[in-house]
């Protein structure tokens, strides 16, 4: 029975079950890097056609180049010259932009707006060549000296005894025209007459038959007067001159150049009565000196 026994050796002990994961050392930051580039490979028939840009060898069947994608060949490929006038309207006529740097792209409504602008500024520009010489004029007119321009006939559709159109220009504030029609004497007019075609800048109106205000009461005073002025080439023009109801010479712009005749039709008077009439006591014209003549 011993020997039918089968030794049984003591039982091992069981080793430990290795973990899932490892453990490791501490992670430590590694830097990034640098994506380099490498070079290309030396220039030669054997390693492909250089670029005319930047150099770098292509293979013989590409159109453009691998690293600044330029065209590979420097042939001009242009159209004819065009006209200067196409070439300084159009805008776009620069240099082609290189690989990564396109321009922004314009838009219909931005072409829309180029244009108006240049239309407007165009059209400035035509209005002030045609009109500096008038501009020129004005500003001549306004820091000339004035002088005085005496008219060498005068007239009057009729004129109250003793008070002759001429008493209008003779530079004396206490001798007056009169039409001798009572109210306003609308309708009636007086007229400064030039043999020479001459350039006036002011006009000085003295109503009434004197300046001294304790004398305006003495006659109806204008109100509105129509001036018709007549050039050297026949035309004729009207302003209208609103005067104040007050003593004393009153001065207004009156710039017109190659006059030869002036008309002044009274269209409304202050104070008018039947027992009054309207009266002027003094019509004074002023021109450029001839010290300014240059």
């Amino acid at each position: 029975a011993r020997s039918l026994l089968v030794p049984v050796a003591e039982p091992e002990a069981r080793a430990a079950a290795e973990p899932a994961v490892a453990p490791v050392l501490p992670g430590r930051p590694v830097a990034d890097r640098p994506q380099v580039r490498a070079p290309g490979p030396v220039l030669g028939d054997e390693n492909g056609v250089p670029c005319p840009w930047c150099s770098t060898p292509n293979r013989p069947d590409r159109h453009f180049c691998t690293r600044c994608a330029m065209p590979m060949s420097r042939d001009d490929r242009s159209p004819e010259r065009r006209p200067w006038w196409r070439r300084v309207l159009d805008f776009r006529s620069r240099e082609t932009p290189w690989a990564g740097d396109r321009p922004r792209l314009r838009r219909t409504f931005d072409r829309i707006v180029s244009w108006v602008v240049g239309a407007l500024v165009l059209t400035l520009l035509i209005l002030a060549g045609a009109n500096a010489p008038a501009a020129v004029q004005a500003t001549r007119d306004h820091f000339a000296k004035r002088a005085p321009v005496a008219p060498d006939a005068v007239a009057a559709s009729r004129s109250y005894p003793g008070h002759k159109p001429q008493l209008a220009f003779d530079k004396i504030n206490n001798s007056w025209w009169g039409p001798g029609v009572s109210e306003s004497g609308e309708g009636q007019w007086i007229e400064a007459r030039f043999d020479e075609p001459t350039r006036l800048l002011d006009l000085i109106i003295t109503p009434g038959v004197s300046t001294r205000p304790d004398q305006l009461s003495q006659s109806a005073l204008p109100h509105r007067l129509k001036a018709t002025i007549t050039t050297k080439d026949g035309k004729t023009t009207t302003r209208e001159i609103t005067l104040d109801q007050g003593a004393g010479g009153q001065r207004r712009a009156f710039r017109v150049g190659e006059v030869t005749k002036v008309r002044f039709t009274i269209e409304s008077a202050y104070a008018a009565s039947a027992g009054k009439q309207v009266s002027i006591a003094e019509i004074e014209f002023f021109g450029r000196s001839n010290s300014n003549a240059s």
